[in-house]
C-alpha cells in the first residue's frame, strides 16, 4: 500500500505545489501551471477527488460545456478552456496519476 507521505514527497519533488484549503478540509491541493487537483487519503494511499480542473482563486474550476464550448467554471466565474489549457490539464493529470501509482 502506498504511503501518503512518500506520495506527497514524490509529487513535490516533481515540481508540484502543495496547498491546503479551508473549504476542502479533508483534501490537499496539488497545483502546477494553473491546473489543480484535490487529493484525499484513502486506505490504498492518496487518490484524486474527481477530475483536475483550473485554479480560480481559492477554488477549482471544473471543466464543463457552456453555450456549445468548453469552459472551466467555479460558481459564476468562467475561464475559457483554450486548447493550450486543455493540453496543460491533460499532461498535469497524466503526470499526477503516474506519481500516485509509482512505487519507491
Amino acid at each position: 500500500m502506498p504511503d501518503p507521505a512518500e506520495q506527497l514527497q514524490r509529487i513535490y519533488v516533481a515540481g508540484f505545489e502543495l496547498q491546503t484549503f479551508d473549504r476542502y478540509p479533508n483534501s490537499i491541493g496539488v497545483i502546477r501551471d494553473g491546473c489543480i487537483a484535490l487529493l484525499r487519503a484513502t486506505p490504498v494511499g492518496l487518490q484524486m477527488v474527481g477530475a483536475p480542473g483550473w485554479r480560480m482563486g481559492e477554488v477549482l474550476g471544473v471543466l464543463v460545456e457552456k453555450d456549445g464550448k468548453q469552459v472551466f467554471q467555479a460558481k459564476s466565474e468562467v475561464v475559457e478552456a483554450t486548447a493550450e489549457r486543455l493540453e496543460m490539464r491533460r499532461k498535469f493529470k497524466l503526470e499526477l496519476e503516474e506519481l500516485l501509482t509509482a512505487t519507491a
